[in-house]
C-alpha cells in the first residue's frame, strides 16, 4: 500500500494521482484515436475536462450546500484538499449535465460520441482498481493463498490487482482498431458487458462489501442489471442495421 508520497518533506496523497493520470491518459488516447470525420481535433478531451472540472465543482458545492454550517465560518474551505467535503451524487449530476451542454453546443451524437470516449472509460476503469490498491480502499476477503497481501490486521485477497487485470484485458478488447463492426454504440455496450462480467467475477473476492439475499451483494446485482441491460442494447443495435 502506498497512501502517500514523500516529495521534497511534503506528503502528497498518491491514489488521487493514480485516478488523475488514469483520466489524462485515457482522456488523450480515447481523442488520439477519435473518428477525424466526425470529431474535430481535441474534441473529445475537451468534452472530458469540462466534465470533470464540473464533477470537481459539483461535488464540492454540493456537500457546501448540505452542510453550510462547515464553510459559514471560513468559506476559503470551499477549495480545501480534504476529499472527504465531497458529495458524489451532486458531482455526478453536474458532469453529466455539462457533459450534455458541451456535447449538444458541439452537435455530437449520442451513440458515436460513447464509442468515441470507450476508450478513456476503459483505462480510468483499470486506474480506479490501481488507486484503490494504492490506499487499501475496496480490500478483499482473507484468504490463506501465497500471493495474499497483509491488510488491516490479516491476509486478504488483493482483490484490486485481479479488477485491475481484468480492465486491463478489457482496455485491450475495446481498443479502436480490435472491432470490426461499423456500428455506433457496439463497441461501448461491448464495454459495459465487460466491465458488468468483470464485477460479477471478482466481487465475490471482495471483504468490504455487504452480503444481500441468496449470497449475492448489491454490486451483483448492479451488476447482472447492466450486463442484462447491454446485451439487450447489443441485441437491438444490430436488429436495427440490415444484414450485409
Amino acid at each position: 500500500m502506498l497512501p502517500f508520497l514523500n516529495i521534497f518533506g511534503a506528503a502528497i496523497a498518491f491514489p488521487p494521482l493514480v485516478i488523475l493520470a488514469g483520466l489524462w491518459i485515457g482522456a488523450t488516447l480515447a481523442d488520439k484515436h477519435a473518428p477525424k470525420d466526425r470529431f474535430a481535433p481535441e474534441a473529445i478531451f475537451n468534452l472530458i475536462f469540462v466534465a470533470f472540472a464540473a464533477y470537481i465543482i459539483g461535488g464540492r458545492l454540493g456537500y457546501a450546500a448540505q452542510n453550510p454550517s462547515a464553510f459559514s465560518q471560513d468559506p476559503i474551505s470551499l477549495v480545501s484538499r480534504n476529499f472527504g467535503l465531497f458529495d458524489p451524487l451532486s458531482s455526478a449530476a453536474l458532469a453529466l449535465i455539462a457533459a450534455l451542454i458541451f456535447g449538444q453546443r458541439k452537435q455530437f451524437t449520442l451513440l458515436p460520441t460513447l464509442d468515441a470516449l470507450t476508450p478513456a472509460f476503459a483505462v480510468f476503469m483499470l486506474a480506479l482498481p490501481l488507486a484503490n490498491f494504492a490506499s487499501g480502499n475496496a480490500f478483499g476477503a482473507p484468504s490463506q493463498l501465497p500471493w495474499a497481501v497483509e491488510l488491516w490486521g490479516m491476509a486478504r485477497h488483493p482483490v484490486q490487482l485481479y479488477e485491475a487485470i481484468g480492465a486491463g484485458l478489457i482496455v485491450w478488447l475495446v481498443w479502436p482498431g480490435k472491432q470490426e463492426t461499423t456500428m455506433d454504440g457496439i463497441t461501448f455496450f461491448q464495454f459495459l458487458a465487460y466491465s458488468a462480467l468483470a464485477r460479477l467475477i471478482f466481487e465475490a473476492f471482495r471483504g468490504s462489501s455487504p452480503v444481500l439475499l441468496l449470497d449475492l451483494r448489491a454490486a451483483q446485482i448492479v451488476a447482472w442489471i447492466i450486463l442484462a441491460g447491454s446485451l439487450w442494447g447489443i441485441y437491438k443495435l444490430k436488429q436495427s442495421y440490415p444484414s450485409p
